[in-house]
């Protein structure tokens, strides 16, 4: 029985979640709401055994391999079945890892920035779905089920976007988030169709193979792979359907580090490596993924350069860090990607923990109004500085490892989006040190009577946890081995670090970032450059970043308004109205007209239906007659 625990404990991992969902949704809420403390703890019990779980269901892939999980008959529909299966692989172990230790360190920090919240029971009820519906869709060996659990998440991020749903600017969030995905869902949607009718299955690895076997190829395997991507697009918050995640920061705070690290986000770029088969043998998929992801990360850095919102500044980071790892994805680096999303996950969950303790003692999120915190603050102001330097790409943090190796894979398949990404390697760490410069250095400019303070423990240890993954997480692939393990190449061994420091690259890109570092520095610590000059000089570019291009506008004002309410739904209002409507009261009022004529025949004189008879016999016997002399 022992080699079939772990088995079972792969279904344990999701369903565990999924269960404290179901407790606290149906029990602790209604019967001990009066002790809300209990559902945060049922919450950390079954993420942590999850967790646990994933540890031991990651060591048995790396000693066995991908484990063989026996199926369930899930659906049978005449002749297709679809079955519940699960798909242990290294890919799947890895993020199982990612992401029940994140959600786990998320919890138990929410537990103090929470407390004494009306919703705090339906807060951890969201959470813990939240998580079981993306370790569910990490697991999901077919694509029906894959769908299901994806749409999950996005069920679960607009509950917890909306958190606060009595707050108008959360609730247009939530909205604002649901609809976009919803954009990229639709394809992904035509997409796991489409293959289903070219190739009759959903499963994935069947998929797979028949890709690599080239029976699934040309224009068709390039539209499904394209289809997917448009799924990928929307949940990660690529170009043009980035601009739900921004607005998102009107969730708690916690929420923002979970679907930003492990979550939702982290699920495009999961659902590409997944079935990166398809992408690999579609060389005009890889060119478009590149391209996206390319242009994403320079595009959404860009944007925050300018912002005054802690939040934001992070939203527009991940936004740009995705963009990385579709750019690695496109140019054929599995490994790197996936690498640069295990280390992103710790450092960008530190950084929204981080801006939640910051705003937990000032009570705001805008930069402008803090200032000095390093002094009030330092286990917060050593963990974001970490955080910071990782993220920067600075050796020897985890950040360095993974970032250079997308930059060394786009040198070789993707030449001109390279250079992108080294643009974006200066703007990340100049945006990321302005933050920290702002925040944690200088005088505090938020007020008199403000009580500064760090916060409580129960914060600041899960903030230290991940600084400590923060600068360990992007030693696991020094040898190759991380590589290796999700099957590309073989272990490089002790050499695989010189073959890195040889390359010029890796030096190249920490000359940048330190660049970037040091006009933050000299902008927003020395001052010996003025920002307000700086901005005023090129406030042309200024305005186009603080205004985000005008995307909202574009898309609420010419696309929602112009196009479709007094476009396509004026259309179809006057076809309702017109066509559909005028036909049926068309056809009523032919009714009504035919019934008041033969209510008019209808006299009650007996000599009339007499007679109505009599001119009925005689035109039957007149067409007999007829039809019998002119037949011959």
């Amino acid at each position: 029985m022992l080699d079939q625990v772990p088995y079972q404990a792969a279904w344990a991992i999701f369903l565990l979640p999924l269960f404290s969902f179901v407790i606290i949704s149906f029990l602790l809420r209604p019967f001990f709401n009066h002790q809300p403390k209990l559902s945060g703890q049922v919450t950390m019990a079954a993420i942590g055994l999850s967790f646990l779980l994933s540890v031991w269901v990651l060591w048995s892939v790396i000693t066995q391999g991908a484990l063989s999980i026996p199926e369930v008959t899930w659906v049978v529909i005449g002749d297709t079945t679809i079955k519940l299966g699960l798909m242990v692989d290294p890919l799947a172990a890895v993020m199982l890892i990612i992401v029940t230790l994140v959600s786990l360190m998320i919890q138990i920090y929410s537990q103090a920035y929470m407390d004494k919240d009306p919703g705090y029971c339906r807060y951890f009820a969201f959470m813990s779905l939240f998580t079981g519906s993306m370790l569910g869709l990490v697991l999901a060996d077919n694509l029906v089920q894959l769908y299901v659990f994806w749409e999950l998440v996005g069920l679960c991020s607009y509950l917890l976007i909306g958190f606060w749903f009595y707050r108008p600017a959360a609730a247009a969030a939530a909205k604002k988030a649901f609809i976009v995905t919803r954009v990229g869902d639709f394809g992904f949607l035509v997409a796991i169709l489409f293959l289903y009718s070219r190739t009759g299955t959903f499963d994935i690895a069947t998929l797979h193979h028949l890709a690599v076997a080239g029976v699934l190829s040309g224009t068709a395997l390039t539209w499904a792979a394209i289809g997917i991507f448009a799924g990928a697009v929307g949940k990660s918050a690529q170009f043009p359907l980035h601009t739900w995640l921004p607005d998102a920061m009107e969730g708690p705070t916690p929420v923002s580090a979970l679907i930003h690290a492990a979550t939702m986000v982290a699920a495009g770029v999961f659902l590409v490596a997944r079935l990166f088969p398809l992408f690999a043998h579609s060389p005009q998929a890889m060119t478009t993924v590149a391209i996206i992801g390319g242009f994403t990360a320079i595009f959404a850095a860009s944007m925050g350069l300018v912002m005054n919102d802690v939040k934001r500044v992070l939203a527009y980071s991940t936004i740009s860090q995705l963009g990385y790892m579709m750019l690695g994805l496109g140019a054929f680096g599995l490994a790197p990607a996936i690498f640069h999303l295990f280390n992103h996950a710790f450092f960008k969950a530190l950084l929204f923990l981080g801006a939640g303790s910051v705003s937990h003692t000032t009570g705001t999120f805008d930069m402008r109004e803090m200032g000095g915190l390093g002094k009030a603050m330092p286990w917060t102001y050593a963990t974001f500085l970490i955080a910071s330097l990782s993220i920067a790409g600075i050796w020897p943090l985890s950040g360095f490892w993974s970032k250079d190796e997308i930059l060394t894979s786009a040198w070789g398949e993707q030449r001109i989006m390279f250079y992108l990404a080294m643009i974006t390697v200066f703007m990340t760490a100049f945006y990321m040190f302005r933050v920290l410069f702002l925040t944690f250095g200088g005088e505090y400019r938020g007020g008199q009577h403000a009580h500064l303070h760090e916060s409580p423990k129960v914060m600041v240890v899960p903030m230290v946890v991940l600084s400590i993954l923060a600068v360990g997480s992007g030693w696991l692939n020094i040898t190759g081995r991380f590589g290796h393990f999700l099957g590309e190449g073989a272990i490089g061994g002790w050499e695989h670090i010189f073959t890195i420091f040889a390359h010029p690259l890796p030096w190249i890109s920490l000359i940048v970032a330190i660049l970037g570092i040091l006009l933050a520095y000299m902008m927003y610590s020395t001052k010996r450059l003025s920002a307000q000059a700086i901005g005023q000089r090129f406030s042309p570019f200024y305005t186009l970043f603080s205004k985000k291009y005008w995307f909202d506008e574009l898309y609420e004002q010419i696309f929602v308004v112009r196009i479709l309410v007094d476009g396509l739904f004026r259309v179809l209002h006057l076809f309702d109205s017109r066509a559909v409507d005028g036909a049926v009261n068309g056809m009523a009022e032919g009714t009504i007209a035919a019934g008041s004529c033969i209510r008019k025949a209808q006299t009650g004189q007996l000599q009339l239906y007499g007679l109505a008879i009599i001119i009925g016999v005689i035109i039957i016997t007149g067409s007999f007659l007829g039809i019998h002399f002119w037949g011959g």
